[in-house]
């Protein structure tokens, strides 16, 4: 497990390389931007509060609660039962200059408040003119993988259970309106993973978070029956997983000799166009029919050639009786979603072809990759002359309908409105 961990952790290592020290922040707020459209963002970021598990776990672990600690080298890092993460944030650099967007920060002071701090991050969207937003964990990987690493699972899912609580009541709960609530799941037990999917969607989660490939971090395969207990609950709950871009890893993707500028069209296409046919080889959407599943920082632009090399392929091959009732790309438009960042070309030669209606957004807050504070007029321009029923599934309805996240009609109508 260890040796498998140790590839979720090889992004970091690569970010890392970059020499030199983070000043602190200067959490000064930009300008509020004009507003053009209302925007719901399906992949963006929190960092976990050094208070995050203070009164959450049971009596039994009390003495066992996870803590933020100095290290010698003068660091903040994550203590959990003995196992040190010293990742407190990833890549987490929104308003650093540009010369600084490599360093990883170490400390929470070298971050932004509102990487933490739900108030300022609500105050950073209404800069930014994104009026709800969906938020992947830092400190314990994009989908929780860095739990696994520790060898009690009673405690592990203590911990779960109380980051999910966590999430819910303090930092989607403070502005339901404003954050969609995503849970981390419980890995290392499918059943018992299951039984906490159906008993977060009875408090109001419609989302999770999973990893893109399970067997690269010691995990079961999609390709075995493991998991299904779990895709059940998803699809009996309406609960969406949400696969990131990096979430086991990136192990077998960049040659370690390639420079550092490899990691960036690397992390993004080839693992989302990767992960995307192996999910739909598993045959999950095919036992599992009305199961969402939305992949993020992946772009949208490779899809339409998946599309077409899928039917290519079904036509050689000619084994529809493998699949179904559907042909895989059919599949594919039936059970996939798909997140862009920054997809001009794909948007005006190839939406209707990925289907506008499979297609959400994100700004990737607070990410290098992020377009804050300037995401509305990144989208204004990207928008631009496009039908306005187009616009409006892109930008905020095919979002808010996927994760059961309602826009009132004074907002949907006027993106001042908030």
């Amino acid at each position: 497990m260890t040796q498998s961990i140790s590839n979720v952790n090889r992004l970091l290592d690569i970010q890392r390389m970059a020499i030199g020290e983070m000043s602190p922040t200067a959490d000064a707020a930009p300008e509020r931007r004009a507003r053009f459209h209302t925007l719901i963002s399906v992949d963006d970021h929190l960092v976990e509060p050094p208070h995050l598990f203070e009164g959450r776990m049971p009596r039994r672990f009390v003495d066992r609660t996870p803590r933020v600690i100095e290290t010698s080298e003068g660091n903040h890092a994550w203590l959990l039962d003995g196992a040190v993460l010293p990742q407190i944030a990833i890549n987490a650099v929104a308003g650093r200059p540009v010369e600084e967007q490599f360093l990883e920060p170490t400390r929470f002071e070298q971050l932004r408040a509102g990487m933490w701090d739900i108030g300022a991050r609500i105050r950073d969207m209404d800069v930014d003119g994104v009026y709800a937003s969906l938020n992947f964990p830092s400190a314990i990987g994009f989908a929780g993988v860095r739990l696994t690493l520790l060898p009690d699972a009673e405690f592990v899912l203590a911990v779960t259970r109380a980051w999910n609580d966590w999430h819910l009541e303090e930092w989607a709960g403070s502005y339901p309106e404003r954050i969609i609530p995503c849970q981390v799941p419980f890995l290392l037990d499918a059943t018992v993973a299951a039984a906490e999917i159906r008993a977060n969607a009875a408090r109001g989660f419609h989302a999770v978070t999973f990893p893109e490939s399970p067997q690269r971090v010691g995990l079961p395969s999609l390709h075995s029956d493991y998991w299904e207990p779990f895709w059940a609950a998803c699809e009996e709950t309406g609960t969406v997983v949400c696969i990131h871009a990096g979430s086991s890893g990136i192990a077998g993707v960049v040659d370690p000799d390639a420079p550092q500028a490899v990691l960036a069209p690397m992390f993004a296409i080839p693992q989302c166009l990767a992960t995307t046919i192996d999910w739909l080889y598993s045959k999950v959407p095919v036992r599992y029919p009305e199961l969402k599943i939305c992949l993020s920082e992946g772009g949208i632009g490779w899809v339409a050639a998946l599309l077409d090399r899928l039917d290519h392929d079904l036509e050689k091959q000619q084994n529809l009786a493998w699949w179904g009732d559907l042909t895989p790309s059919e599949l594919l438009l039936r059970n996939f979603w798909f997140c862009m960042l920054d997809d001009p070309t794909a948007m005006r030669c190839e939406r209707e072809r990925i289907g506008v209606e499979n297609i959400v957004l994100e700004v990737d807050y607070p990410h290098a990759d992020a377009s804050w504070p300037d995401t509305q007029e990144k989208w204004r321009g990207q928008f631009d002359g496009l039908p306005a029923e187009d616009v409006r599934m892109m930008a905020w309805a095919n979002a808010a309908e996927l994760f059961q996240h309602p826009v009132p009609a004074t907002v949907q109508q006027d993106p001042d409105a908030f």
